[in-house]
């Protein structure tokens, strides 16, 4: 799987239509959590496709949150994406506010991993650390129960993403926070050149 886009392309094209930092860090994240899952799962050679679906997935979000997935076939078509990118950021919002389902094993890891990243990211905001660094899968366990806690992320979401990829949800959340802690410093280093 390729894609005409860099990293940087993909990121100028998220800030043409995404200036809230928050909506740039939840890009980054996921990209960089996509990049560590396709060399786990072993699509090395793909990284860089499923990293750039990563970072582009939400590209609508701030500008049409009614309308999330509705708007971004329109501006990735504009852009030069491949029909493999837009398939795979259209199917992250399957059954919520798209109709496209997540059929390859790196849309399924978007779709399971895209909601966890916001739950593990409020988790670490939590910690003294601030970090996934020191975080552990028995902690998140807690903050998943405690649906008070960061209440957007939605834990059906992330449940049935475990079971498209069948895998127990303590194995997706040990995965994810490996994948966050694997560009966690990368990322943190990317946004203070954003805010400057």
């Amino acid at each position: 799987m390729n894609t005409k886009f860099t990293h940087e392309t993909a990121l100028t094209l998220l800030q043409k239509y995404n200036k809230e930092p928050f909506h740039i860090l939840h890009g980054l994240t996921v990209e960089g959590c996509m990049r560590w899952f396709a060399e786990e799962l072993g699509y090395g050679e793909d990284k860089d496709f499923w990293s750039i679906c990563g970072l582009l997935h939400d590209i609508d979000f701030e500008l049409y949150p009614e309308e999330h997935c509705q708007k971004a076939e329109g501006m990735l078509k504009e852009a030069g994406a491949e029909p493999e990118v837009i398939h795979a950021v259209l199917s992250h919002g399957y059954g919520i506010c798209s109709q496209v389902e997540p059929e390859h094993e790196m849309e399924k890891v978007l779709f399971a991993c895209d909601e966890l990243t916001g739950l593990i990211g409020a988790a670490a905001k939590m910690r003294p650390s601030k970090s996934v660094m020191d975080m552990e899968v028995k902690s998140l366990k807690k903050k998943f129960k405690d649906k008070r806690f960061a209440a957007g992320c939605s834990r059906e979401i992330i449940s049935e993403g475990a079971e498209k990829l069948g895998w127990t949800l303590e194995e997706l959340m040990e995965k994810t926070i490996l994948a966050m802690r694997s560009c966690e410093e990368s990322v943190n280093t990317e946004m203070k050149t954003q805010i400057q």
